[in-house]
Protein backbone atom coordinates (compact mmCIF):
# COMPACT_ATOMS: atom_id res chain seq x y z
CA UNK A 1 0.00 0.00 0.00
CA UNK A 2 1.68 3.25 -0.61
CA UNK A 3 2.52 6.08 1.96
CA UNK A 4 -0.59 8.37 3.05
CA UNK A 5 -0.30 11.68 1.73
CA UNK A 6 -2.18 13.18 4.36
CA UNK A 7 0.44 11.02 7.19
CA UNK A 8 3.46 12.58 4.41
CA UNK A 9 2.30 16.12 4.41
CA UNK A 10 2.11 15.84 8.59
CA UNK A 11 5.18 13.87 8.58
CA UNK A 12 7.18 16.09 11.68
CA UNK A 13 4.02 16.29 13.65
CA UNK A 14 4.38 13.94 16.88
CA UNK A 15 1.26 12.48 16.20
CA UNK A 16 2.43 11.32 12.76
CA UNK A 17 3.36 7.68 12.28
CA UNK A 18 7.08 6.32 12.37
CA UNK A 19 7.79 5.73 9.10
CA UNK A 20 7.91 2.18 7.79
CA UNK A 21 10.53 -0.49 8.89
CA UNK A 22 9.82 -3.25 6.54
CA UNK A 23 11.77 -3.64 3.74
CA UNK A 24 15.64 -2.77 2.53
CA UNK A 25 17.20 -0.57 3.96
CA UNK A 26 16.26 2.90 3.66
CA UNK A 27 18.61 4.88 1.49
CA UNK A 28 16.62 8.48 1.49
CA UNK A 29 13.65 10.29 3.41
CA UNK A 30 10.76 12.20 2.15
CA UNK A 31 12.15 15.09 2.78
CA UNK A 32 15.40 14.37 1.19
CA UNK A 33 13.13 13.45 -2.25
CA UNK A 34 11.00 17.01 -1.57
CA UNK A 35 13.84 19.11 -1.72
CA UNK A 36 15.77 17.21 -4.56
CA UNK A 37 12.51 17.92 -6.46
CA UNK A 38 11.88 21.21 -5.72
CA UNK A 39 15.69 21.70 -6.66
CA UNK A 40 14.26 20.40 -10.20
CA UNK A 41 11.50 21.94 -10.66
CA UNK A 42 13.23 25.98 -9.59
CA UNK A 43 15.81 25.07 -11.97
CA UNK A 44 14.05 23.81 -14.82
CA UNK A 45 9.97 24.00 -14.33
CA UNK A 46 7.98 21.65 -12.91
CA UNK A 47 7.34 19.40 -16.45
CA UNK A 48 11.28 18.20 -15.59
CA UNK A 49 10.24 16.60 -12.46
CA UNK A 50 9.69 13.05 -12.85
CA UNK A 51 10.24 9.92 -10.45
CA UNK A 52 13.83 8.73 -12.26
CA UNK A 53 14.51 12.55 -12.51
CA UNK A 54 14.64 13.20 -8.83
CA UNK A 55 16.25 9.07 -8.10
CA UNK A 56 19.17 10.09 -10.30
CA UNK A 57 19.40 13.09 -8.28
CA UNK A 58 19.76 10.78 -5.15
CA UNK A 59 21.28 8.13 -6.57
CA UNK A 60 18.61 5.92 -5.71
CA UNK A 61 16.69 3.36 -7.58
CA UNK A 62 13.92 4.67 -9.18
CA UNK A 63 10.95 2.46 -8.17
CA UNK A 64 12.82 2.82 -4.26
CA UNK A 65 10.96 6.17 -4.21
CA UNK A 66 7.38 4.86 -4.42
CA UNK A 67 8.19 3.34 -0.67
CA UNK A 68 8.55 6.75 0.05
CA UNK A 69 5.52 8.88 -2.04
CA UNK A 70 2.91 7.48 -3.92
CA UNK A 71 2.95 9.13 -6.92
CA UNK A 72 4.97 11.96 -8.73
CA UNK A 73 0.98 13.89 -7.85
CA UNK A 74 1.66 13.38 -4.54
CA UNK A 75 4.92 14.49 -4.26
CA UNK A 76 4.17 17.34 -6.13
CA UNK A 77 1.55 18.26 -3.10
CA UNK A 78 4.68 17.92 -0.59
CA UNK A 79 7.01 20.49 -2.83
CA UNK A 80 3.29 22.63 -2.62
CA UNK A 81 3.00 22.50 0.77
CA UNK A 82 7.00 22.92 1.51
CA UNK A 83 6.82 26.17 -0.46
CA UNK A 84 4.48 27.63 1.09
CA UNK A 85 6.05 26.57 4.26
CA UNK A 86 8.79 28.75 3.39
CA UNK A 87 7.06 31.86 3.33
CA UNK A 88 8.08 34.52 6.40
CA UNK A 89 5.73 33.45 9.56
CA UNK A 90 3.64 36.50 11.45
CA UNK A 91 1.41 38.88 9.97
CA UNK A 92 2.94 42.83 9.31
CA UNK A 93 1.57 45.63 11.20
CA UNK A 94 -0.77 48.14 9.71
CA UNK A 95 -4.07 48.78 8.52
CA UNK A 96 -6.31 45.81 7.26
CA UNK A 97 -5.18 47.44 3.45
CA UNK A 98 -1.48 47.42 4.06
CA UNK A 99 -1.33 43.83 6.11
CA UNK A 100 -3.93 42.36 2.53
CA UNK A 101 -1.06 44.18 0.59
CA UNK A 102 1.69 42.49 1.85
CA UNK A 103 -0.01 39.09 1.75
CA UNK A 104 -0.28 40.00 -1.85
CA UNK A 105 3.41 40.72 -2.20
CA UNK A 106 4.76 37.95 -0.67
CA UNK A 107 2.47 35.37 -3.08
CA UNK A 108 3.62 37.24 -5.97
CA UNK A 109 7.38 37.63 -4.78
CA UNK A 110 6.90 33.72 -4.70
CA UNK A 111 5.54 32.97 -8.17
CA UNK A 112 8.41 35.16 -9.55
CA UNK A 113 10.69 32.81 -7.37
CA UNK A 114 9.12 29.53 -8.51
CA UNK A 115 6.99 30.20 -11.12
CA UNK A 116 6.42 26.50 -11.46
CA UNK A 117 3.90 26.75 -8.62
CA UNK A 118 1.32 28.70 -11.41
CA UNK A 119 1.56 24.95 -12.93
CA UNK A 120 0.95 22.72 -10.06
CA UNK A 121 -2.76 22.79 -8.91
CA UNK A 122 -4.33 20.27 -6.50
CA UNK A 123 -6.63 20.71 -3.95
CA UNK A 124 -5.13 18.09 -1.82
CA UNK A 125 -2.44 20.71 -0.99
CA UNK A 126 -5.02 22.39 1.67
CA UNK A 127 -4.10 19.84 3.96
CA UNK A 128 -0.87 20.47 4.26
CA UNK A 129 0.53 22.33 7.27
CA UNK A 130 2.47 24.62 5.43
CA UNK A 131 -0.45 25.48 3.32
CA UNK A 132 -3.14 25.95 6.86
CA UNK A 133 -0.12 28.06 8.34
CA UNK A 134 0.19 30.00 5.31
CA UNK A 135 -4.40 30.60 5.61
CA UNK A 136 -4.28 31.20 8.99
CA UNK A 137 -1.49 33.89 8.61
CA UNK A 138 -3.06 35.27 5.69
CA UNK A 139 -7.04 35.22 6.84
CA UNK A 140 -5.61 37.43 10.21
CA UNK A 141 -4.71 40.20 7.94
CA UNK A 142 -8.68 40.79 7.65
CA UNK A 143 -8.90 41.23 11.11
CA UNK A 144 -11.03 44.54 12.28
CA UNK A 145 -12.65 44.81 9.19
CA UNK A 146 -15.91 43.50 10.50
CA UNK A 147 -16.16 40.39 7.57
CA UNK A 148 -17.96 37.30 8.38
CA UNK A 149 -15.49 34.45 8.12
CA UNK A 150 -17.18 33.21 4.66
CA UNK A 151 -16.90 36.86 3.44
CA UNK A 152 -13.06 37.01 4.64
CA UNK A 153 -12.52 33.65 3.42
CA UNK A 154 -14.27 35.11 0.07
CA UNK A 155 -11.87 38.06 0.15
CA UNK A 156 -8.42 35.99 0.55
CA UNK A 157 -9.45 34.10 -2.39
CA UNK A 158 -9.99 37.05 -4.24
CA UNK A 159 -6.85 38.63 -3.24
CA UNK A 160 -4.98 35.76 -4.18
CA UNK A 161 -6.61 34.73 -7.10
CA UNK A 162 -5.78 38.14 -8.73
CA UNK A 163 -2.23 37.65 -7.69
CA UNK A 164 -1.97 34.21 -9.48
CA UNK A 165 -3.71 35.32 -12.81
CA UNK A 166 -1.57 38.42 -12.75
CA UNK A 167 1.82 36.41 -12.14
CA UNK A 168 0.36 33.99 -14.70
CA UNK A 169 0.11 36.54 -17.23
CA UNK A 170 3.51 38.11 -16.08
CA UNK A 171 5.36 35.06 -17.10
CA UNK A 172 3.73 34.72 -20.70
CA UNK A 173 4.07 38.57 -21.39
CA UNK A 174 6.79 38.92 -23.99
CA UNK A 175 10.16 40.23 -22.70
CA UNK A 176 10.43 43.78 -22.87
CA UNK A 177 12.70 43.90 -26.01
CA UNK A 178 11.05 41.00 -27.26
CA UNK A 179 7.98 43.46 -27.68
CA UNK A 180 9.73 46.46 -28.94
CA UNK A 181 11.40 44.61 -31.93
CA UNK A 182 7.47 43.23 -32.67
CA UNK A 183 6.34 46.64 -32.73
CA UNK A 184 8.90 48.21 -34.84
CA UNK A 185 7.84 45.64 -37.15
CA UNK A 186 4.28 45.51 -36.93
CA UNK A 187 3.63 49.07 -36.19
CA UNK A 188 4.01 50.93 -39.53
CA UNK A 189 2.21 47.57 -41.28
CA UNK A 190 -1.09 48.17 -38.43
CA UNK A 191 -0.87 52.31 -39.63
CA UNK A 192 -1.92 51.35 -42.70
CA UNK A 193 -4.83 49.06 -41.88
CA UNK A 194 -6.16 50.88 -39.05
CA UNK A 195 -9.13 53.26 -39.62
CA UNK A 196 -9.71 56.04 -36.99
CA UNK A 197 -13.44 56.65 -38.40
CA UNK A 198 -14.30 52.60 -37.63
CA UNK A 199 -12.95 52.08 -34.56
CA UNK A 200 -11.84 55.97 -32.95
CA UNK A 201 -11.42 54.76 -29.57
CA UNK A 202 -9.48 51.50 -30.61
CA UNK A 203 -7.06 54.04 -32.11
CA UNK A 204 -6.78 56.96 -29.61
CA UNK A 205 -6.79 54.72 -26.73
CA UNK A 206 -4.67 52.14 -28.21
CA UNK A 207 -2.11 54.99 -29.27
CA UNK A 208 -1.69 56.25 -25.66
CA UNK A 209 -1.52 53.08 -24.10
CA UNK A 210 1.36 52.68 -26.01
CA UNK A 211 3.01 55.54 -25.73
CA UNK A 212 2.99 54.83 -22.08
CA UNK A 213 3.53 51.54 -22.00
CA UNK A 214 6.95 52.79 -23.42
CA UNK A 215 7.72 55.80 -21.25
CA UNK A 216 6.58 54.17 -18.04
CA UNK A 217 5.21 50.74 -17.94
CA UNK A 218 6.13 47.87 -15.77
CA UNK A 219 4.40 44.95 -15.12
CA UNK A 220 4.88 46.39 -10.94
CA UNK A 221 3.29 48.86 -12.32
CA UNK A 222 0.67 47.26 -13.08
CA UNK A 223 0.69 44.66 -10.41
CA UNK A 224 0.20 47.81 -8.48
CA UNK A 225 -2.63 48.82 -10.23
CA UNK A 226 -4.60 45.77 -9.98
CA UNK A 227 -3.90 45.23 -6.29
CA UNK A 228 -5.30 48.49 -5.64
CA UNK A 229 -8.64 48.28 -7.36
CA UNK A 230 -8.95 44.85 -5.60
CA UNK A 231 -8.43 46.43 -2.25
CA UNK A 232 -10.87 49.32 -3.33
CA UNK A 233 -13.36 46.70 -3.75
CA UNK A 234 -13.29 45.15 -0.67
CA UNK A 235 -12.89 48.53 1.00
CA UNK A 236 -16.59 49.28 0.30
CA UNK A 237 -17.91 45.59 1.64
CA UNK A 238 -15.69 46.53 5.00
CA UNK A 239 -17.30 50.46 5.00
CA UNK A 240 -20.94 48.36 4.44
CA UNK A 241 -19.87 45.86 7.90
CA UNK A 242 -18.42 48.96 10.28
Amino acid sequence: MPPDLTDLLWRDHPAAPPPSRRGPRRRTTVSAIVEAALAIADRDGLAAVGMRDVAAALDVPPMSLYTYVGSRDDLIVLMVDTAHASLPAGTVEGSWRYRVRAVAEANAELYRARPWLLDAVDDRVAVGPGTIAKYDRELQAFDGTGLTDVERDAALSFVLDYVRSAADRARRTPTTDAAQEFWAHAGPRLAGYLDAAATPLAVRVGAAAGEHQQAAYSADHAFAFGLARALDGIAALVERRS
